[in-house]
């Protein structure tokens, strides 16, 4: 897509850090970090996002996170890792991407919640299953 800010990215329209790339993936540090090696996997074909994506690539892309996490883990010393994708609302860049995230023991990330708006689990189970 030509306007989409990924695919610039992919095409080196844009400047990024990458860090990883092969034939179907850029790995690239986000410019609005979490964490220290705070990335982005982004695959080169334009995807919307993980609803579109085929299981083939789905697989490669998770062989990915784990090979990037090990090297996380050697170079970065992380002991964890949060993995994100969004789809509609909170998806700001509608060119799929999974946030991958290390973690540190003081790294003071904290869970997305908004408490006042919790449902009780029985009721969302219920929703969910009837």
């Amino acid at each position: 897509m030509d306007d989409c800010l990924f695919c610039k990215i992919i095409k080196r329209e844009i400047p990024s850090e990458i860090i990883y790339e092969d034939d179907d993936f850029l790995v690239f540090l986000d410019i609005k970090p979490a964490t220290n090696g705070d990335s982005l996997i982004v695959p080169k074909k334009h995807f919307l996002d993980i609803t579109e994506l085929d299981e083939e690539l789905l697989l490669k892309m998770q062989k990915l996170i784990t090979k990037l996490y090990t090297i996380y883990q050697e170079k970065l010393n992380c002991i964890g890792l949060t993995l994100t994708t969004n789809k509609d609302y909170a998806q700001e860049i509608k060119h799929l991407h999974i946030h991958f995230i290390p973690r540190y023991c003081d790294d003071k990330v904290g869970y997305l919640s908004n408490k006042e708006i919790l449902k009780d689990l029985k009721e969302i189970k219920d929703q969910l299953t009837n």
